[in-house]
């Protein structure tokens, strides 16, 4: 009887009005809001998009889209555009190594002119790969093809620089692993390695001789001597400069993607290229809507990293603050961008726009650790540095560089060393600096050298912009805790 009673509450509650009483019209429904003038340009009528709406909000969001892709993935197109650089210059994978002094003749990002370096690429399309490293002073690493940190090797790797041998292994490579080797495991087939031997006393041919010694072979195979190419000052570009502000950077970018395996960790990012047209097991063939969209990215994004590369908006970019330099990386932690909660998109594309290879020992800010680098682009005032102007760098001795340290002149444009008649890029502690005494060493860059001061002197370019990186390798104490520090760049007047 309660049910009954309640049911029959609610159809009296639904019945009609008696005759004479007033009625309640059901409520109106909210108006849409107003749409006719969005915030980005788009209309709607009835709350749908007109016809230009929807092929100009499809155009700003491909668009958009690229940006963030080319970004996230310059990295992966930078290091392709060093594999490459390394078979035009006749380099075969895991059979020769190329030898290289950083020159103003090759195009390649930031390089040091301090060590020689001997690169390889090594493909582990057929097996695992052993690179054997004799004892002594080698630094070095290994990347994959989507440029991630995989080992170091020799002084800041497991090997300590008392050799040994390393095993790298392929993507989903399951066989069991012999015992004896320090194993890796890239992300890709392939894999770029690059080292470097400290010249003992300057004496660069010991070092390449240490380098040659250093033997590369498939797991289970007796070594072969390498084949050693020596590039010298031959012209040589390992660099994406050419091509990274059009569509063949997305078509490099596709053939890396349809190449080698996918990296779950970009399972996300693989998916805005997707949107684009640009997937594993499909074609890239971009219609003239797309092919302008890319185009057009790319030039946007390329130019958005070169200001997060010199003119960085984040405090903490300045070790010290009565001064202009910067750390060349923002993120010292491990070597890979990482924090704990996150991925630090900005430190990773200021310093892949720039230089290339990611390693902890290259970015560790402790007392020991491999080495320090420091970008100079701005003087004492603020203003950027100018070819056509001559500067006073003065650098307190001694610098707190357990091994050495040097000044290298980067072309802004090319973000390789600078090219002038004088065919020199750095000033270094090994060599032309190292007779300086006293409690500082002035050194001047500019387009002509100050009277007497030729031999501390880099020449720069009227017309063009240039910056530094100032390297210190076994960086001690005075090195961070502000101890120690290097001028400004002052103009001479």
């Amino acid at each position: 009887m309660p049910a009954l009673l309640i049911g029959c509450n609610r159809q009296a509650d639904t019945a009609a009005p008696a005759p004479g009483a007033a009625s309640t019209p059901p409520p109106a429904q909210a108006p849409a809001p107003e749409r006719a003038a969005s915030l980005g340009g788009y209309t709607f009528e009835r709350g749908y998009p007109t016809e230009a709406t929807v092929q100009k909000a499809y155009d700003d969001a491909d668009l958009a889209r690229a940006i963030t892709a080319y970004k996230f993935f310059y990295p992966t197109v930078s290091i392709l555009a060093t594999w490459e650089g390394n078979v035009n210059a006749g380099l075969q994978p895991n059979t020769q190594m190329l030898l290289l002094q950083g020159r103003p003749e090759q195009t390649v990002f930031t390089p040091n002119s301090d060590t020689p370096y001997a690169g390889a690429n090594l493909d582990l399309s057929n097996g695992p790969i052993v690179v054997e490293l004799p004892a002594g002073v080698i630094m070095g690493v290994i990347n994959d093809l989507n440029q991630r940190y995989v080992t170091d090797l020799g002084l800041p790797g497991p090997d300590a620089g008392k050799g040994g041998r390393h095993l790298v292994l392929p993507p989903g490579y399951d066989k069991p692993v012999p015992s004896g080797y320090f194993v890796s495991r890239p992300a890709t087939q392939r894999a770029l390695m690059l080292l470097r031997a400290i010249p003992p006393a300057g004496n660069d041919q010991a070092a390449i001789d240490l380098l040659k010694q250093v033997k590369i072979h498939p797991l289970g195979a007796a070594a072969q001597p390498l084949t050693w190419i020596e590039q010298g000052d031959k012209h040589a570009d390992f660099s994406p400069v050419s091509w990274e502000r059009g569509l063949e950077y997305w078509k490099r970018l596709h053939s890396i993607i349809e190449a080698e395996p996918p990296f779950e960790g970009y399972r996300s990012h693989y998916g805005e290229l997707a949107a684009l047209g640009i997937a594993k097991g499909q074609p890239f063939s971009p219609d003239p809507r797309m092919s302008a969209i890319l185009e057009r990215a790319a030039q946007l994004a390329n130019d958005q990293m070169r200001v997060q590369s010199f003119a960085d908006r984040r405090a903490e970019r300045r070790p010290w603050a009565d001064r202009q330099w910067e750390w060349a990386t923002l993120r010292p932690e491990n070597g890979t961008f990482d924090t704990p909660a996150y991925t630090d998109l900005e430190a990773r594309e200021k310093w892949f726009y720039q230089a290339q290879i990611e390693s902890p020992a290259m970015f560790r800010r402790t007392p020991g650790a491999g080495s320090l680098y420091w970008l100079g682009t701005r003087d004492a005032t603020g203003a950027y540095l100018d070819g056509g102007k001559t500067y006073k760098l003065t650098v307190p001795l001694p610098v707190p560089a357990k091994l050495f340290w040097s000044v290298t002149v980067y072309d802004n444009q090319t973000r390789s060393e600078i090219a002038t008649e004088q065919d020199r890029a750095a000033l270094r502690s090994m060599f032309e600096v190292k007779d300086a005494t006293g409690t500082s060493v002035d050194l001047f860059f500019g387009p002509k050298a100050p009277a007497g001061e030729e031999a501390h002197w880099i020449q720069t370019t009227p017309g063009q912009g240039w910056f530094v990186y100032f390297r210190v390798y076994g960086p001690e104490t005075q090195a961070f805790n502000g101890q120690w520090k290097p001028s400004d760049f002052v103009e001479v007047k």
